[in-house]
């Protein structure tokens, strides 16, 4: 009999989202009358813009056409899209050929893992995106497991909390080869300053450290003062990987569609380039994103597309004000919801998975569980605008029932 991969013992109980959705569905089936909104997952659930729609639309009927059909793509994204998020988002400060289309931001993560192998140790944001550390697991990036600390010593928890405005104390922070890093922050919603990401910077360059920069929330950040790229800071160019992704502010989380910035100046010790050994990952484990999703990725970026990306934002980021408003009118203390679509709502001395539970069972409300995303995120709950303005007004009005 074949062996089972042995990482897979070492995940914990189960991912967070399927966790939250087997919960969400013992509810459903004792109440089967109740409605269950959800703040919870980041999923979107807007209908496509009208605009973007036209373009996949567009390359759908065109496929029907002699004229029109295509089929396999360059697996690095079609040129006319590449040198578009490289002129409309980057502003030209990354060129074309270091721009790679995928099939979305998580899926990228999964395959600069495989690029960078088992034997790279790594540095996670605590709380933070679960799929950071799972997928670091599966791939046996993880060393061995330390009792005493309940982590294993080849992963380093850089605790991001309330204490230290959500940015790593990184001057007693251990050398590791990549540093996880997302601002907008899931779950917290903070974003890092550009004093901040300077340090980061700094910091990768003298331990020769790769930042993997998630900016998938960039889209929310209104603050001009605020970065919305890891490549506005200075030497950046040097260190770090960016991925970023069309889900959220164009709702392409079915359509799928995303992007992975990999700077020729990157290298690695031996001064060999990680462009052309990412490049060679997407041209082997991938066979590039559909042809159709790249079309409406063109759309939401051209002027009429960002207009309507925009509208899309600012409603969920709305929902996100009036949530955090409706929350601290509670006496609780929350964090983020200002440029970013996630509330960190903190719950002092109670279990989050117990504070879920009962918001579910009392309200039929949909949450996240702080705890889900790292041992730091014990004690909170995140919130999330990602809904129709009714059901968010509804939500906030069977929260106020509770007692918390």
């Amino acid at each position: 009999m074949v062996k089972r991969n042995e990482n897979f013992t070492k995940l914990t109980a189960g991912y967070l989202f399927p966790e939250i959705n087997r919960r969400k569905k013992l509810v459903a089936e004792k109440n089967p009358n109740a409605k269950i909104i959800s703040l919870g997952v980041g999923d979107t659930t807007l209908p496509l813009s009208l605009h973007i729609t036209e373009g996949l639309l567009k390359e759908s009927n065109a496929l029907s056409t002699k004229e029109g059909y295509s089929g396999y793509g360059d697996e690095q994204g079609m040129t006319s899209l590449r040198r578009k998020i490289s002129e409309n988002i980057y502003g030209g400060a990354v060129s074309p050929d270091e721009v790679f289309v995928s099939d979305g931001a998580k899926c990228d993560i999964s395959r600069l893992q495989v690029l960078f192998g088992k034997d790279a140790s790594v540095a996670i944001q605590d709380p933070s995106y679960p799929v950071y550390v799972d997928g670091s697991v599966i791939i046996g990036a993880t060393g061995k497991y330390n009792e005493k600390k309940g982590q294993f010593d080849k992963i380093v928890y850089m605790k991001c909390t309330p204490e230290n405005n959500f940015f790593p104390d990184l001057e007693n922070l251990p050398r590791t080869d990549l540093i996880y890093f997302c601002s907008p922050n899931n779950p917290t919603g903070a974003v890092a300053t550009r004093e901040e990401l300077k340090k980061l910077v700094d910091f990768a360059k003298k331990n020769k450290s790769i930042i993997l920069f998630d900016s998938a929330y960039s889209f929310f950040i209104s603050d001009e003062k605020l970065p919305k790229s890891i490549y506005e800071v200075e030497g950046a160019k040097e260190v770090a990987i960016e991925i970023s992704s069309f889900s959220k502010p164009a709702g392409f989380t079915g359509v799928r569609l995303g992007w992975t910035v990999v700077p020729q100046l990157l290298s690695y010790d031996d001064g060999s380039s990680v462009n052309k050994d990412w490049n060679r990952v997407m041209t082997t484990l991938f066979n590039g994103a559909s042809n159709v999703a790249q079309y409406g990725g063109l759309y939401a970026l051209d002027n009429k597309g960002v207009v309507e990306m925009k509208e899309t934002i600012d409603h969920y980021l709305e929902n996100t004000r009036l949530i955090k408003n409706a929350l601290e009118s509670f006496n609780i203390k929350t964090y983020g919801g200002t440029n970013a679509p996630y509330i960190w709502a903190h719950f002092p001395g109670k279990k989050s998975w117990d504070v879920f539970e009962e918001i579910l069972n009392k309200t039929f409300v949909v949450t996240t569980p702080g705890a889900g995303f790292g041992p730091a995120g014990e004690g909170f709950l995140r919130f999330s605008g990602f809904n129709t303005r009714e059901n968010t007004l509804e939500a906030i009005e069977r929260l106020k029932k509770l007692k918390f």
